[in-house]
């Protein structure tokens, strides 16, 4: 027998099993278990088969409804297909529908007690109690599918009261089960974990928020611990790799908690060594350590580990597209950048602008891959807006921008646009890892700059001098060159007058510079340029990304003050 017909018996004998399993628990399985074992099916190259076993008992189960409909969410979340879109949100609709079949029955007098006072769920059935935490989850499910699917402000308003309530109904089970007089029925456990993955989960994504929108979420009655991980370990594994490997590396400072991602990965990765989206975050961590080889290693491996779902490759290719970034390995990031804007719908926009960016980095005698141009791709940028929500995308909105520099009437190259967008997505933590790599996209930088002197002046010059100061001096700082990169952060500070159009430099640069403060010891000072940064700046390129750094870095130093760190002197007025 070859090698490869053995492992397609083991994995048979292995899905019969989890089937067995299955059919065992499929009367009196939780939402949570429910999950956990489609997590075996779905990654373990099972899609179709799981997505036809859920349908089966979609009319009778709440657990398989839901299911059902989260993975149907799932494929639409990867596709931005309208169709897709629109069967999730039917089908999770459904699902809603039947988790109110086993919700208790409440009369007008219960009802009207209800508006009044909280709900007593200390007399709810088990059942009872595990129809409401599936019928919050619908409700969460359906609010995210709204906001992508609509961009009426109706729609809208529709979609954040499914979100209160479902955040309600999750503080009343989690007030529940620290109820002395809650009888604990046989599935405790997994009604327990929902309930944690629930509460953790709004916690975990409302510590994040700037204070403005914490504000705005308060007043409609939304508000929550500001960090409460506990509630998550051990639950939902793949939602603290995102929180670890994403959301706090590109929303915050570039210092997410790499060490706590491999522990958590390790044993999921060590039972599903095929398991795409385990290979991801796998990828993923190697990235943020700085060792891009061995990411890309598991990017492909992560391609090569099922075909199912496309969606997963188109996650890799934005990585992938990433790791090359950081090599400038110009014509493989192109490559990544141009399957993108062929087999992606998510931002036709930013593939589209990202291969003219990698474009405008070839040398003169560098050929061009299929005959591109890259003043013809930004040229076509701005026709392919999409919105969310009724929104543009941010980077879509900042892709588009910078594009216009290339109308036919006065085009004025960008200097480092792949660069620049590098920035935007903390690339440059990434790098600042590798001394190799961050030399060479300082002399990548300096050339830039070199050839800004030599061009003739335009009234964009400044801009494009304070965007390569900016990009430099991050690199300077990796290198451990802190004088040097502390001029160049000021540099900008000192000339913002000058800049005519990217007005969003001038908070990051400050930014830049009290996170360079504090990491040397220079608290006071941190704050003080993350507090005008904070204030004294608005309605510029990525602001909302910006102001989530800065919450970030002012947590960063709050950290600092409760473990005792001095400050230093002040080198700046």
């Amino acid at each position: 027998m070859y090698k490869w017909e053995y492992q397609i018996v083991l994995e048979r004998l292995y899905y019969l099993h989890i089937w067995h399993r299955f059919d065992c628990y499929q009367n009196m399985v939780s939402s949570l278990e429910c999950y956990f074992l489609k997590i075996n099916l779905v990654l373990n190259l099972c899609n179709l088969r799981a997505r036809l076993f859920f349908f089966n008992r979609t009319k009778d189960s709440m657990y398989h409804a839901l299911t059902y409909a989260t993975i149907l969410e799932m494929q639409a979340m990867m596709t931005f297909d309208a169709q897709d879109m629109l069967n999730a949100g039917n089908t999770m609709k459904e699902a809603q529908a039947i988790c109110q079949k086993f919700r208790k029955k409440l009369t007008v007098a219960d009802s009207f007690n209800n508006l009044v006072h909280r709900q007593n769920l200390e007399h709810f059935t088990e059942e009872e109690i595990h129809a409401e935490i599936c019928y919050a989850e619908c409700l969460l499910h359906r609010a995210a599918l709204t906001f992508l699917q609509d961009e009426n402000m109706v729609s809208f308003i529709k979609g954040g009261i499914k979100v209160r309530n479902s955040y309600q109904t999750y503080r009343e089970l989690d007030s529940l089960i620290q109820s002395p007089n809650y009888v604990k029925g046989k599935n405790y456990l997994h009604f327990e974990g929902g309930v944690k993955l629930g509460v953790g989960a709004f916690n975990l994504t409302l510590s994040m928020f700037p204070t403005r929108i914490l504000r705005l979420l308060e007043f409609v009655g939304i508000s929550g611990s500001k960090v409460n991980i506990t509630h998550l370990v051990g639950l939902c594994t793949m939602l603290l790799l995102c929180y670890h490997t994403f959301m706090t590396f590109v929303l915050g400072t570039g210092k997410g908690n790499v060490e706590e991602a491999e522990r958590l990965l390790k044993p999921y990765l060590a039972r599903y060594p095929k398991g795409a989206i385990f290979l991801f975050f796998a990828g993923r961590i190697e990235t943020i350590k700085g060792n891009i080889d061995t990411a890309v290693s598991r990017f492909e491996e992560c391609c090569e580990a099922q075909q199912h779902w496309k969606q997963f490759h188109h996650m890799c290719y934005w990585e992938l597209m990433w790791c090359f970034t950081y090599k400038r390995q110009w014509r493989m990031a192109y490559f990544y950048a141009d399957l993108l804007s062929k087999e992606n719908n998510w931002s036709k926009v930013t593939y589209i602008y990202m291969k003219a960016a990698y474009l405008s980095m070839f040398g003169p005698d560098d050929h061009r891959p299929f005959g591109d141009n890259e003043v013809e791709l930004f040229r076509i940028v701005p026709s392919l807006k999409l919105k969310i929500a009724g929104k543009s995308l941010p980077t879509e909105k900042f892709a588009i921008r910078k594009s216009r520099r290339y109308l036919p009437s006065n085009p004025v190259p960008l200097p480092v646009p792949a660069l620049e967008m590098m920035y935007i997505w903390n690339g440059y933590a990434v790098i600042g890892k590798c001394p190799d790599l961050t030399e060479g996209m300082l002399q990548t930088l300096t050339e830039a700059e070199a050839a800004l002197e030599r061009s003739p002046a335009t009234e964009l010059l400044a801009d494009d001098q304070c965007l390569v100061k900016l990009l430099k001096g991050l690199c300077l700082k990796h290198l451990g060159k802190i004088s040097e990169a502390e001029d160049h952060f000021i540099y900008i500070h000192l000339n913002e007058r000058k800049i005519k159009y990217d007005h969003y430099l001038i908070p990051n640069a400050l930014l830049e510079l009290a996170v360079l403060y504090m990491d040397h010891g220079r608290r006071e000072e941190g704050v003080k340029f993350l507090e005008r940064a904070k204030q004294n700046y608005k309605n510029y390129s990525m602001e909302t990304r910006t102001h989530f750094r800065i919450q970030a870095a002012l947590h960063q130093a709050k950290s600092v003050s409760e473990n005792g760190v001095h400050s230093g002197a002040s080198a700046v007025s």
